[in-house]
């Protein structure tokens, strides 16, 4: 797995903008490499602030859309439109406004879906759809993500692994069912560390005073089973986008002092 890097913004309103240039140079490189590109997109205020700096950037027409694959990091367990749901606020913040193929945008199960209240299943076909979509450029059960985007919880949770439960712990499923989450709601789907750890690219997002101390912990050597976001590592590449708030109780030794 690859060594974190750590870019250092001056505000959470910098460090989305910035974010949403650096993605779109990556999903442009990408599809100029291979055809198309694959991105796992997070919910929560900064995955959110990201999609928003994006549809609001002159530059996301670099962007072939209908050659885009979107996937999620992981999901409310809630009916389809729920206000809480990631789908939901990423449709409002990005969605909604670019030309993707509506094959290619890859939600996760609403438990009003085929499978009904049972994450479980829900999850279980998520990676199957994974599954199917990796071929032979994948890397093993899910396809070869471009980027995968994770916000940082203030408990150092990414996606729904929480620290100490038993979602951290799994070492072969891609895809759980999530339950007594301690954040609300309490059901999810998330995938797993294996398959997070499969992308090329894994960027952590973090702003806010309130996740100095998950920030700190998670870069500190922590384990993975109390620090999830530890365990989150690309193949090729692991990027922590932080604003100055965020990355107050890291060494600066840890990050360039001239990081805009």
């Amino acid at each position: 797995m690859s060594t974190p890097q750590l870019v250092v913004h001056r505000d959470k309103e910098l460090m989305a903008q910035a974010a949403a240039a650096r993605l779109i140079t990556r999903i442009v490189d990408a599809q100029a490499s291979t055809g198309a590109a694959n991105v796992v997109l997070t919910g929560g205020r900064n995955g959110n602030g990201v999609l928003a700096a994006l549809a609001a950037a002159p530059a996301r027409d670099a962007i072939d859309w209908g050659r885009l694959d979107l996937w999620w990091g992981d999901e409310r367990f809630l009916p389809e439109g729920d206000p809480e749901r990631n789908v939901t606020q990423a449709r409002e913040a990005l969605l909604d406004s670019v030309p993707l193929d509506p094959k290619r945008v890859h939600t996760m199960p609403a438990s009003d879906g085929p499978w009904g209240a049972d994450a479980e299943a829900a999850a279980e076909a998520y990676a199957e759809e994974l599954a199917h979509a990796a071929g032979p450029a994948g890397h093993g059960a899910v396809p070869a993500f471009d980027v995968l985007m994770l916000g940082v919880g203030p408990d150092t949770h990414v996606a729904s692994l929480f620290p100490e439960h038993p979602g951290p712990r799994e070492t072969e499923r891609t895809v759980i069912g999530v339950h007594g989450s301690p954040k609300p709601p309490p059901t999810r789907i998330s995938l797993t560390l294996p398959a997070i750890r499969a992308a090329r690219e894994v960027w952590l997002l973090a702003a806010g005073e309130d996740k100095a101390s998950a920030v700190a912990i998670a870069l500190s050597g922590a384990g993975e089973i109390q620090a999830p976001a530890a365990g989150a590592r690309g193949r090729a590449r692991t990027l922590w986008l932080l604003d100055t708030a965020a990355a107050a109780q890291l060494p600066r030794s840890l990050y360039p002092p001239a990081s805009a």
